[in-house]
């Protein structure tokens, strides 16, 4: 079996649409750390599991390993500038954006679709991204419209009625 090129296969997997979350940690000494990450999905429901892929360059990796607890800001449909942001590596990613922090820990973004705080319980390799594993200690959901990637551009998902 042939192995297939990292163009083709960047192509095939633009096709499935994902959600946007932008991962954040904060440091011991106060610092917010964050970075857009489209890899992300559900893992388990009991318990409660989610899964973030990083990039292994990512500036943001030693911060999250550092952490105990992370937060993730479920991107809505109008929060296609913070996503651009978060992913931008030249940039004061936290300037200027309203937030909210779940107590000590980390910052969760104001106007997401929805907000987990999770404590970090595992990390595995893979290939060029590190596989972070969270247990999810709280979630809240708002009413906002996920923002939706697919094909390299923003969307919206847009249901007849929000459950």
């Amino acid at each position: 079996m042939s192995r297939v090129d990292a163009a083709t296969f960047r192509t095939a997997l633009a096709r499935f649409a994902s959600g946007v979350t932008v991962l954040t940690v904060r440091d011991q000494t106060g610092v917010d750390h964050g970075m857009t990450v489209s890899a992300f999905s559900s893992l388990s429901l009991d318990p409660p599991l989610v899964l973030a892929c990083v990039d292994r360059t990512a500036t943001v990796l030693p911060h999250v390993r550092a952490a105990e607890v992370f937060g993730v800001s479920i991107l809505a449909a109008d929060q296609e500038a913070l996503s651009a942001r978060f992913a931008e590596q030249d940039v004061v990613r936290f300037d200027g954006v309203p937030l909210t922090h779940a107590g000590e820990g980390p910052a969760l973004l104001d106007g997401a679709a929805a907000h987990l705080v999770c404590r970090r319980v595992a990390e595995h390799p893979g290939g060029d991204h590190v596989i972070i594993v969270g247990e999810v200690l709280s979630a809240r959901a708002f009413d906002a419209p996920p923002l939706v990637y697919a094909l390299r551009r923003y969307g919206a998902f847009a249901p007849d009625a929000m459950p």
